[in-house]
């Protein structure tokens, strides 16, 4: 009889979901940006939701479905990021005072660390919306980032913009395709408060002057009730139906260049739809390391708080030594 050696267990880092998804842009020739979302230590349930939601959100260019384990550290990450072609890591940490987010370019950084001052997820979204809207397929296409607030010429602020339009493809507006423009993300900073309005929107296109019952009508290929009506003419003219409509407003209407689905029509005019899907996130930036979560620091917001203060110090030390002097030279004169 044939003997049946004992096999060695491979104990190791769980495999990664394979991202099969074209590595450079057939029309750009750029490198795809690619992406690791996962976390750092134990998460609570909200922030593990938090943390799918992210995941979506960076769809289609990411692993959905990445398995972690606890023994698993930056560098089983890394090493697996080398072979898929990943190119940033978005890792979410818990502390006993508040949660983080770092974004980091790999492999060698840098690496910017977020303090999570707000945050709802995607369903909390939902819910607090009347009619939610979040089909499936406008996930097929990555989202495009638009930046707002960040020109003040501040190189904390430079290297937030560069690593945030990094992290999502480059478009180009004259080959982009209008069905791939599904989703957007806006980021908005306050110079007052220094915080980071995050936002994640869905995009969607409504001829002008046509009403959501017409609409429906076309995109369902359904028959309306016309029980109540004496002539077919009644559905499009009869008021009610037409004031379901939105307001169109000039600023928000664009022409098309080519036909979207069935209602939109090339060389007419739609409006602009945006409706949020989530996750909303308030960011602070709190710091940025020369290297992947290690090396230079670049920026601390605390080093610049701490400076700001003596600073003020330093100037109230003058202004008292002023007035000193002032009233010395007033008791010279009197005496």
């Amino acid at each position: 009889m044939a003997r049946i050696g004992n096999r060695k267990k491979m104990i190791g880092f769980s495999k990664a979901p394979i991202i099969r998804n074209p590595v450079v842009d057939h029309v750009t020739g750029d490198k795809i940006p690619k992406s690791f979302v996962f976390s750092r230590g134990k998460l609570s349930g909200s922030l593990k939701q938090l943390l799918k939601d992210l995941r979506e959100l960076m769809l289609p260019y990411t692993a959905l479905k990445l398995k972690e384990k606890k023994r698993n550290n930056l560098k089983d990450f890394l090493n697996v990021a080398g072979s898929l072609g990943v190119t940033h890591f978005l890792m979410l940490s818990k502390t006993s005072s508040s949660p983080y987010l770092r974004v980091a370019r790999t492999p060698q950084g840098p690496t910017l660390t977020f303090k999570i001052e707000e945050y709802s997820l995607a369903l909390d979204v939902a819910k607090s919306q009347i009619r939610p809207r979040r089909p499936p397929e406008i996930f097929k296409s990555p989202p495009l980032i638009v930046l707002s607030g960040f020109g003040t010429g501040e190189e904390h602020l430079k290297l937030t913009t560069i690593m945030f339009q990094n992290i999502f493809p480059a478009i180009d507006i004259n080959t982009v395709k209008l069905s791939s423009c599904q989703r957007i993300v806006l980021l908005n900073y306050d110079k007052e408060t220094k915080l980071i309005d995050f936002r994640h929107y869905s995009i969607r296109l409504q001829p002008v002057g046509v009403s959501r019952k017409l609409r429906k009508f076309v995109l369902n290929h359904q028959a309306p009730d016309l029980s109540n009506l004496r002539d077919v003419s009644d559905f499009v003219t009869k008021a009610g139906y037409g004031s379901e409509s939105e307001p169109d407003d000039e600023a928000s209407t664009v022409t098309l260049s080519s036909d979207l689905g069935r209602v939109n029509k090339a060389s007419t005019k739609s409006a602009v739809r945006l409706q949020e899907i989530g996750p909303r996130m308030k960011l602070r930036l709190i710091k940025i390391e020369a290297g992947l979560c290690a090396g230079g620091i670049i920026f601390s917001e605390y080093e610049n708080e701490k400076k700001a203060q003596n600073q003020d110090n330093e100037e109230g030390e003058d202004d008292e030594e002023g007035d000193d002097d002032e009233e010395g030279e007033e008791d010279e004169e009197d005496s």
